[in-house]
């Protein structure tokens, strides 16, 4: 009877560490390129595209490179391994997670941001009603 009780409770307590080691590595915190620079580890930056700079996809080596601001106007450059997101061009909020490594961020993730369709001008709704 003894035996079942030490195995449940080491099933417990595996389960409790395991989540825990989980939760820490997927908490990723946002912030700006200049602490991400400092920090050294995973981070979110929010920010926009820089659409007058240079913009290319390497289909050789599947990289995604472009340039963004983060919410301080500070630039920086973004290099993705993979493609370039579908509505890319349409979003008007970008995020994206990485780390700073060799003079520039390396994302492992890109989210966008795009307007809702549903969206709409609230001086032509009062026209219709």
């Amino acid at each position: 009877m003894k035996i079942k009780f030490i195995i449940a409770g080491l099933v417990i307590v595996s389960a409790l560490i395991f989540g825990t080691i989980s939760f820490v590595q997927t908490n990723v915190e946002y912030t700006y390129f200049k602490a991400a620079i400092s920090t050294g580890k995973k981070v979110q930056v929010k920010g926009e595209w820089i659409k007058d700079t240079l913009t290319q996809y390497d289909p050789s080596r599947n990289q995604f490179t472009f340039f963004m601001k983060d919410g301080n106007g500070v630039p920086e450059k973004i290099i993705y391994d993979g493609a370039k997101p579908n509505n890319f061009e349409l979003a008007n909020a970008i995020v994206v997670k990485g780390k700073f490594t060799g003079g520039c961020f390396h994302a492992s993730e890109i989210l966008t941001k795009c307007p809702s369709k549903y969206e709409g001008n609230a001086e032509e709704v009062k026209k219709t009603l």
